[in-house]
């Protein structure tokens, strides 16, 4: 059953039909809060406040077609907010460091460079590229005209291609991507 009709079933009370959405969506839900918070703790919190924000919301939903942007969009306030209330800093010890794919590239790592990246383009890059989403649509979750949502991916690019390639270190200057 595709989603659009998941979520029209979900609306009319069907709490499986719900829960088979929370499910669809569980991973990229929780890959999006982890690339916020970082602490297991705090993207727990999220899940668990956008989860049962969107249940009591979905009836508000008007365009079913467009469920996954409206929960995208309760997760990252809900990450906002839990950032805020927790009003600390990010330190480098709290990016967790994952292996490289394989050891001749262990020096790169997509993660850490991804995840040193300010918040703004580091959001776009994760829907855009680990999500799948259109530019259109991450610009809807992220609530910006696209010519932002493109603006934040083409610096976001240009910042992991010099933390990826530094010139100097026998990399190439390829220009931009």
């Amino acid at each position: 059953m595709e989603l659009t009709q998941q979520v029209i079933l979900a609306k009319q009370g069907d709490r499986d039909a719900f829960i088979r959405l929370m499910k669809h969506v569980e991973s990229p839900l929780h890959n999006t809060a982890k690339s916020i918070l970082k602490k297991d703790e705090d993207v727990a919190d999220a899940l668990q406040e956008t989860i049962l924000l969107a249940y009591k919301s979905l009836p508000s939903l008007r365009e079913p077609s467009f469920f996954k942007t409206w929960i995208f969009r309760i997760l990252i306030n809900a990450c906002k907010k839990i950032a805020a209330s927790r009003s600390r800093n990010v330190s480098m010890a709290d990016i967790p460091v994952v292996q490289s794919f394989s050891p001749e590239y262990e020096d790169v790592d997509l993660k850490e460079a991804v995840d040193r990246l300010e918040e703004q383009q580091r959001m776009v890059v994760v829907l855009f590229y680990f999500e799948d989403m259109p530019l259109r649509q991450v610009a809807e979750v992220l609530e910006i005209s696209e010519s932002a949502a493109k603006m934040r991916l083409s610096r976001a690019r240009k910042t992991l291609l010099d933390h990826l390639m530094p010139i100097g270190k026998g990399a190439m200057n390829y220009g931009s991507i």
